[in-house]
């Protein structure tokens, strides 16, 4: 699996097939993280002023039509996040039928996103 962070407005509201992020038009790629704990600090470094709530979807590489490469982050991965973590990037539109599952991020009293659960 790999994770890609998503307010919960953008991900319902979107309609069609595939999900198409700013970041793809803007960077030409769509940002995923390789793991949960590393989505958690994704999470904390670029999403806190996200609205919320957000979700994460846990995305089944081998389904998803898109080219992924993995690569380092530039100019350094989060904090929290160790210095050779790989992250995914998928060079197009993120396929519905890739999700394998939806989680939500769950933030602590001092609005720290503290863990992922499974939505309903």
């Amino acid at each position: 699996m790999i994770y890609h962070v998503v307010p919960r407005t953008d991900w319902t509201t979107a309609t069609g097939q595939a999900y198409a992020p700013a970041s793809l038009a803007e960077e030409g790629f769509v940002h995923c993280s390789p793991d949960e704990a590393t989505t958690l600090a994704v999470v904390n470094a670029f999403y806190r002023d996200a609205p919320r709530p957000l979700l994460v979807l846990a995305l089944d590489e081998a389904r998803l039509t898109a080219r992924v490469e993995w690569e380092a982050a530039a100019p350094a991965p989060p904090p929290g996040a160790a210095g050779d973590t790989l992250f995914p990037h998928v060079f197009g539109a993120l396929d519905r039928d890739a999700v394998d599952h939806v989680l939500e991020v769950l933030f602590d009293e001092e609005g720290r996103a503290s863990e992922l659960r499974t939505t309903g």
